[in-house]
C-alpha cells in the first residue's frame, strides 16, 4: 500500500464498511457509530489514505483551502511576512485546510478571483493600508476573511493586528521615563508612509501623542534599508538636532546599520544614546547589543487570523477587531537620559 495511491474502496474493505460510509466518516455530513468511526479512522491511518482534493470539494462544495494574499514588495521586512505565512500554514493544518499563497499585485482583482472562482473557503489579507483599495470589494462579495492589520474604517470587518499605536505611547513612556527629552523616531521607508500602510502610520500617530503629553521634542524620519540609507538617516537627525539622546527604530532591515553607524560616529549604546526597537524578539536578542523592544507577535497574528476567519467559514460569528497588547521587553540598548 506505501508504494502505491490508496483508494476509499480500498479503505472500505479494510475496514469492513461501505464506502459511502468512509465518505460520511470524511464529510461528517452523517452521523456515524462511534464504533465504526474509530474503525474507518484506524484504517485510513494504517493506509495512508488522503481523500482526493477535487473529489472532496466536489462532494462537500467547499475546497479546504485558505487564501493568504500576502503582495511582497522590496520595502517589506520579508522574514516577519514569512513568519506570519508559517503561522497561517500551520495551524490552516489543524483545520484540514491547505493554503493558497498569492504574491502578485493583483489588488482588488485577486479579491474578485478568489471569491467568484471558488478557489478558496475564505482568505487572510496582508499588508493593509489605512484606505485599502482592496476592502470595498471584500465587503461587496461576503467572502470569509479575515484582515492581519487594521484600516482607517474596520466596521464590519475581522481584522487582527498588534496594537501599534499603543506600541508608539509604549515606546514614548520607556524614553521619558528614563530622563530622555530628545528622541526620534525612525520608521520604515518613505515608500510605506506613502502607501499609508496602517501598522507604520498608528505607530507614529501613537509615539507623536505620547511624546507631546511626556514633553519630548522629537523628529520623525523614514528610512531606507540599505547602509547608505541608514548612515544618510543618522546624519540628518543629528544634524538637525545634536541633543537627541533616544531613538526608537521601527524597521527591522536597518537596525544593524544604524547600530553601525552609531558605532562609527562615537556614539556608545546607551551611555549616548538608547535605542528602542519595535521588532521580533529573534532580531533583538541577535543584536549588539541586545536591544531593548516592543515585541512584532507574527505567530500569534497569523494563528488568530487562521483561527477568525474559520469561524466565520463555519457560520459563526467572530470578533470583529482583535488588537494585541504590546510588551516592552527592557534590555542592554536602553538606559538613563543625560542629567
Amino acid at each position: 500500500m506505501e508504494h502505491r495511491m490508496v483508494t476509499l474502496a480500498q479503505v472500505a474493505r479494510h475496514a469492513g464498511v461501505s464506502p459511502s460510509t468512509v465518505s460520511y466518516v470524511i464529510s461528517g455530513k452523517r452521523s456515524i457509530s462511534q464504533d465504526t468511526r474509530l474503525r474507518v479512522e484506524r484504517s485510513i491511518a494504517e493506509l495512508g489514505y488522503h481523500p482526493h482534493a477535487g473529489a472532496r470539494a466536489l462532494a462537500s462544495n467547499r475546497s479546504h483551502v485558505i487564501a493568504l494574499v500576502v503582495p511582497l514588495r522590496t520595502d517589506m521586512f520579508v522574514p516577519v511576512m514569512m513568519e506570519i505565512a508559517i503561522a497561517v500554514t500551520t495551524t490552516a493544518r489543524r483545520y484540514a485546510h491547505d493554503v493558497l499563497l498569492l504574491t502578485s499585485e493583483e489588488g482588488p482583482s485577486a479579491i474578485k478571483r478568489i471569491a467568484n472562482s471558488g478557489l478558496a473557503d475564505a482568505m487572510i489579507l496582508m499588508d493593509v493600508e489605512l484606505e485599502d483599495e482592496r476592502i470595498p470589494l471584500l465587503r461587496q462579495t461576503g467572502t470569509a476573511a479575515a484582515l492581519i492589520g487594521l484600516p482607517a474604517d474596520p466596521a464590519g470587518l475581522t481584522c487582527v493586528d498588534l496594537d501599534f499605536e499603543a506600541t508608539g505611547r509604549l515606546a514614548a513612556d520607556h524614553l521619558a521615563d528614563l530622563g530622555h527629552r530628545e528622541v526620534a523616531l525612525i520608521g520604515p521607508a518613505e515608500s510605506v508612509y506613502r502607501r499609508h500602510t496602517g501598522f507604520a502610520e498608528r505607530t507614529l500617530a501613537g509615539f507623536r501623542q505620547q511624546a507631546g503629553e511626556r514633553g519630548l521634542r522629537f523628529l520623525h524620519r523614514p528610512c531606507g534599508d540599505g547602509h547608505e540609507a541608514a548612515s544618510g538617516t543618522l546624519s540628518r537627525i543629528f544634524e538637525e538636532r545634536p541633543g537627541i539622546t533616544g531613538l526608537v527604530v521601527q524597521n527591522e532591515a536597518a537596525l544593524p546599520h544604524l547600530l553601525g553607524q552609531l558605532r562609527q560616529s562615537g556614539r556608545a549604546v546607551p551611555e549616548d544614546v538608547s535605542v528602542v526597537a519595535i521588532c521580533p524578539d529573534d532580531v533583538a536578542l541577535h543584536s549588539a547589543p541586545r536591544l531593548t523592544s516592543v515585541s512584532v507577535p507574527a505567530k500569534e497574528m497569523g494563528q488568530r487570523a487562521v483561527e477568525l476567519v474559520m469561524a466565520l467559514a463555519a457560520g459563526h460569528p467572530a470578533e470583529e477587531l482583535t488588537l494585541l497588547t504590546p510588551a516592552l521587553t527592557i534590555r542592554e540598548s536602553s538606559g538613563p537620559g543625560p542629567r
